[in-house]
């Protein structure tokens, strides 16, 4: 709803612009946030003088968000809401008029003439000179000679002798496609031998006569493939360049701040190498506003542009892009090379856990793509249903492997990477988006009293989680496996190893009638205050996040929706992109075996890290972006919500699959885990209380963070592996 005139009975009131100034949280890439200014001599306590604290407390954060169209202001609203995931990108095309001119000049094809941008020699010129450039021109040179020794093929020799000099430093230079005049087609048809062009043209703007060119053996275009000079092109010297073109295109795609050298090979061997060689010219640009004559095909200026970490083809970025072909490598070497004769256990395992990232890309943003062109309800159940898929289907997985291999230690890895996840979420995912957002904004401000909601489902959470862990450790008998008697005396003091409580005494009595009631009893709770907490920020208390999205009325602008993934295709991809999640899942913990009992790290360290923290590497990157734009609101969100969702859904949902499947997971943690998680939430509920925060605090929570990684890291291995 777009805010106007008439917004409700406090519009212009000191209490609302106030809490409008207090609000400077941001909207997404492209939208803007209205709210009015505050003048400088008004100072909170005059507001709660004039205004009962009531009113204050009601207003809270009040924002509107502009949205291109419908399906983007249903996306930008999901993104306040709690269980939802939060999506930065956008899920329909933004109008061309909208972006950037930093933007505009990544998708643009590389045949503009610009003004000068001063020198172009540039290290990242000179990177491609390194890279590309030198070897390059020396094949075209190779190819040249090669031509022009077939004598047929000498026009093509003459114009990869050109090419030669353009690909060693093509940056300043131009590429056109020329017209060849009526009088020089009707010559004749396969003419052969060359001859000289004797075009004396000349242009302000290139600078120079214009230089000659072999004339082809066919001037008429009709026969141009039938002629003998272009069949062996296309035989000897068009394959090698081609081959040695892709090998550029996709070094520098991979490379992604060398895209233009993609784009320049890619249209070099799509358009200039198949023209017939006397409508190709190669000139170099100087200062004139001359226009050129014929089209421009290629004009390249940098090699590097450091931007183009926000390109994205068909909505996808361009890294997910790049390393979906890491997915179907690591499928075809797990599952094809099963006795390990090509790789072995870690680096399968290795791909295998890389291959989770762009998959968990595109399981969250075809989540995102389906609520936002769906209703509340459909929303919901998917969010619910596929939110936590990715770490669900490793859990899962390792707990069969542990339960037919009969060993406790996978589900001791399980218990470290839901802690990990945890804490992770907590500290670390918060703290680096505060520290980060922190270098541009000298201080930032969040809406206090949706986090406290969401610290509220936490400590609920934690408490629940580790109920069962406490009920043991009072209850349950301290078994040790060897005690050494340190002074020699009956009576003297003991040294014990391998301590842990035993919930098994007199036939598992404690365990299977009371550890074990109270474990799904908890199991069972949890889910329900999940369910409550929805409920009370969506439905009862939505005034909490009290967000405003209105369409932007700007002359031009087209409002229609054009969604890069419709319902069904981002349906289609989301299964696909599960399925293909198992299999990976799958392949990591049929790997993981050797380096668990080769390695010297602790098993505890290794599921607090690797196992728990790059699932969600994706997550990172968007509450980073959300942080830049100045809306750390959605950055603490994204941590909360998936720790929420760790210790509410993913937790009960593998006592639940337990039941169904026995396994050795018992949701009884170690010491090591408890006090991480509890002293973690606390913290974060110190740091979090005033509403703001700036790069000081979020250094604070990184630098615990890692404490507690180094505590991991110098822990023995738990018992059982």
């Amino acid at each position: 709803e777009p805010r106007g005139d008439s917004d409700g009975p406090r519009r212009g009131s000191l209490c609302d612009q106030h809490c409008a100034a207090i609000n400077n949280t941001q909207g997404d890439l492209g939208c803007h946030l209205h709210r009015p200014r505050v003048p400088p001599a008004m100072s909170p306590p005059s507001c709660c003088q004039q205004h009962s604290d009531e009113v204050c407390e009601s207003c809270v954060v009040k924002t509107t968000l502009t949205a291109e169209n419908a399906v983007e202001a249903n996306k930008l609203s999901n993104n306040y809401k709690f269980g939802f995931k939060k999506w930065k990108s956008h899920v329909t095309e933004r109008p061309w008029e909208d972006r950037s001119e930093i933007v505009k000049e990544l998708y643009s094809d590389l045949n503009v003439i610009r003004g000068s941008g001063g020198s172009t020699a540039t290290c990242g010129n000179i990177l491609y000179l390194l890279l590309f450039g030198w070897w390059l021109s020396l094949l075209y040179i190779l190819v040249a000679a090669m031509m022009f020794v077939t004598v047929v093929g000498a026009p093509y020799g003459r114009l990869c002798w050109d090419l030669a000099g353009y690909f060693l430093w093509p940056f300043g230079k131009v590429i056109q496609q020329v017209e060849v005049p009526k009088s020089r087609r009707a010559l004749g048809a396969c003419e052969a031998g060359a001859e000289a062009s004797g075009a004396g043209e000349s242009s302000a703007l290139l600078g120079g006569p214009m230089p000659h060119r072999w004339r082809p053996p066919c001037w008429a275009d009709a026969g141009y493939w039938q002629c003998a000079g272009t069949v062996a092109w296309l035989c000897l010297g068009y394959p090698a360049l081609v081959l040695a073109h892709g090998l550029v295109c996709v070094t520098a795609w991979l490379l992604v701040i060398l895209i233009p050298v993609a784009k320049l090979s890619a249209r070099t061997t799509a358009r200039v190498l198949l023209l017939p060689p006397e409508r190709v010219l190669i000139r170099r640009l100087r200062m004139t506003e001359v226009p050129l004559e014929g089209e421009v095909i290629l004009c390249c200026y940098r090699a590097v542009n450091p931007y183009y970490y926000k390109y994205a083809v068909d909505g996808i970025n361009v890294f997910a892009v790049n390393l979906l072909p890491l997915v179907l490598v690591t499928l075809v070497l797990g599952y094809v090379d099963s006795h390990n004769r090509l790789t072995s256990s870690p680096v399968k395992f290795t791909l295998a856990l890389l291959s989770i990232m762009p998959l968990s890309y595109y399981i969250g943003m075809a989540i995102a793509s389906i609520s936002a062109q769906s209703n509340f309800a459909v929303g919901a159940v998917v969010n619910a249903t596929f939110g936590s898929i990715t770490e669900l289907t490793f859990y899962i997985t390792a707990l069969i492997k542990g339960s037919r291999e009969g060993n406790r230690c996978y589900a001791e890895i399980v218990k470290s990477a839901l802690t990990g996840t945890l804490v992770g979420c907590v500290l670390f995912v918060p703290g680096l988006c505060m520290v980060i957002g922190g270098i541009r904004h000298q201080e930032q401000r969040f809406n206090s009293r949706s986090a406290g909601v969401s610290s509220a489902l936490l400590f609920l959470s934690v408490g629940g989680v580790f109920a069962p862990t406490l009920f043991s450790k009072v209850y349950g008998k301290l078994v040790c496996g060897e005690c050494h008697n340190v002074t020699q005396n009956p009576l003297g003091h003991y040294l014990c190893h391998n301590c842990h409580f035993d919930l098994m005494e007199n036939n598992g009595t404690l365990f299977y009638s009371h550890v074990q009631p109270l474990v799904y009893t908890v199991s069972l709770l949890l889910p329900a205050a999940y369910l409550i907490g929805l409920f009370f920020t969506l439905k009862t208390h939505s005034h909490i996040y009290d967000i405003h999205i209105s369409d932007c009325h700007m002359p031009g602008h087209h409002h229609s929706a054009v969604v890069h993934w419709s319902r069904w295709r981002a349906l289609v991809i989301l299964l696909l992109s599960t399925l293909c999640m198992s299999a990976c899942a799958d392949l990591a913990t049929e790997h993981i075996s050797p380096i668990l009992t080769n390695s010297t790290i602790s098993q505890y360290f290794i599921g607090v890290t690797v196992l728990a923290m790059v699932p969600e590497l994706p997550e990172i990157v968007n509450g980073i972006q959300f942080a830049l734009q100045n809306n750390l609101s959605l950055s603490i969100e994204i941590g909360n919500c998936i720790a929420v969702q760790v210790c509410m859904l993913q937790i009960p949902i593998l006592v639940l699959f337990t039941i169904f499947y026995p396994t050795n997971f018992t949701l009884v943690f170690s010491d090591l885990h408890v006090y991480a998680s509890m002293f973690s939430v606390v913290l974060m509920n110190y740091i979090f209380m005033d509403g703001k925060c700036d790069y000081f605090q979020g250094t604070v929570l990184v630098m615990v963070y890692f404490i507690l990684l180094a505590v991991y890291f110098f822990a023995p291995s738990p018992s059982g592996c």
